[in-house]
């Protein structure tokens, strides 16, 4: 499953070094994602000699197919370091830990079908669920309002086509349909803007509760993805740009990593 790590030249006397580091690393890594189809591991030390100091000029991951947190897939991720100083006891332990944090350039490719397999996600219904905001509660005669089978499309020009359902906890659902502009902001958000709500599919008598839940559910979305509180422990991401291209919607970025994360 993991390649083997690339880049040091033929030495005796290191090659005990290199494969335990591509063992630690591997492993490392590994516990990042709940499964993983591929993922691979190279890094770049010269001379060879430097990793006996803990010195290495870089360090890349590249995987597919990987699973984050149970419910969360990520098609392709990829991160490669700058020069990375790491306590080579640690690798002796078993462990990967480094001397100073470090920056490491990313990408992370997400599918229409992994981002529609997030909105089923057990943290991402909780935020969904049961909301009691005051304007939503007007429109519900006081009951908590709830939005289900949300349904996402990938369009040209980092826009989203939405549909889904909200639940009035009255017995009725009212449809919603939507496109949506997603922009980067703040280096750390994902927002979602300019939303062109679309009615001609909606039953006449619940078009209006469609345009102003429509408006509703785009808010709570602007405000739920932010990159911090999805940090893993000792690892800041923050994001550069977004573009959507056919089926793919591409984050790129960097990570800030202070220390190696234990488990995903």
């Amino acid at each position: 499953m993991f390649g083997g790590l690339t880049g040091f030249t033929e030495s005796k006397g290191t090659d005990w070094g290199e494969r335990m580091l591509n063992t630690v690393a591997s492993q490392t890594i590994r516990h990042l994602f709940t499964q993983s189809e591929s993922v691979e591991v190279s890094v770049r030390c010269y001379p060879s000699s430097k990793l006996l100091q803990g010195s290495i000029d870089s360090f890349k991951m590249t995987g597919s197919g990987l699973v984050i947190r149970r419910d969360f897939a990520v098609e392709e991720m990829s991160f490669e370091t700058d020069a990375v100083s790491i306590d080579f006891g640690s690798v002796l332990s078993g462990k990967l830990s480094l001397k100073q944090p470090t920056q490491a350039i990313a990408q992370v490719v997400l599918s229409e079908a992994g981002i529609n397999q997030a909105f089923g996600a057990e943290l991402v219904r909780k935020r969904l669920e049961n909301l009691c905001a005051p304007s939503l509660m007007e429109i519900s005669a006081g009951k908590p309002v709830s939005f289900s089978e949300v349904q996402v499309q990938l369009l040209p020009g980092n826009r989203l086509q939405m549909s889904a359902k909200a639940d009035l906890n009255n017995g009725e659902l009212v449809p919603l349909n939507m496109s949506v502009a997603v922009a980067v902001e703040k280096r750390r958000r994902v927002s979602f803007k300019n939303p062109d709500i679309q009615l001609d599919k909606v039953p006449e008598a619940q078009r209006e509760v469609s345009q102003t839940l429509s408006v509703a559910l785009v808010e709570i979305l602007d405000n739920m993805v932010d990159l911090d509180r999805f940090d893993l422990d000792g690892v800041k991401m923050r994001l550069n740009r977004l573009e959507t291209e056919g089926k793919k919607l591409i984050f790129s970025g960097y990570a800030e990593i202070e220390r190696i994360p234990s488990t995903g």
